[in-house]
């Protein structure tokens, strides 16, 4: 299946609220022929999530996959599936500060604070309600996609002096935790 150019930050579609899908408009073949293109975008781009901003439709239409496990960063694996007109609720007071990237933020990564727990409630592509309770970096995955719904980017989000290029984050940060690439990057106090 072909994939589906991804926009970058600065285009507009980026900074607007996406509209509510109908159910009628879910049922369309159309509708779940743009589903699977989406999710083949966000594999081959590769990617964890995608929403449909992101490839220039301004619609409340995220697909998430993360086939990785790593226990170290609360990273569990993650199956394919669809969130439409997703609302999310944070659950608890407790942040988690991290490195993010983004598909259309593409090549930089920085440190993005995040809740650690979550609750989102959407549809699926069938139009069926579906709860999920999140912690850890599927709940990071799940604001960073719902955000895109709101206009957001990570940048928005971000500690700007942790912004990197992807070439320099495996260059001089891959190893370094968040608080020590923090401390590094500091703005220098000045002499008293």
């Amino acid at each position: 299946m072909p994939t589906l150019k991804i926009v970058q930050t600065g285009d507009p579609v980026l900074r607007r609220q996406a509209r509510a899908l109908t159910p009628d408009e879910l049922a369309l073949s159309g509708m779940q022929f743009l589903i699977a293109l989406m999710r083949d975008t966000m594999r081959d781009a590769p990617g964890v999530g995608l929403a449909a901003p992101q490839i220039g439709e301004s619609l409340q239409l995220v697909v998430i996959e993360d086939p990785v496990e790593d226990l170290d960063r609360e990273r569990v694996k993650v199956p394919f599936h669809v969130l439409v007109n997703p609302t999310l609720t944070i659950v608890g007071d407790e942040i988690v500060e991290a490195f993010e990237g983004c598909l259309s933020f593409a090549g930089f990564t920085m440190v993005v604070p995040r809740a650690r727990r979550v609750k989102v409630e959407a549809l699926n592509e069938r139009g069926e309600r579906v709860t999920i309770e999140a912690s850890g970096w599927y709940a990071r995955i799940l604001q960073h996609e719902i955000d895109h719904l709101r206009g957001i980017v990570c940048c928005d989000r971000m500690d700007s002096r942790t912004l990197a290029t992807a070439e320099n984050h495996v260059r001089h940060w891959r190893t370094a935790t968040v608080p020590e690439v923090k401390a590094a990057v500091a703005l220098p106090m000045p002499d008293e």
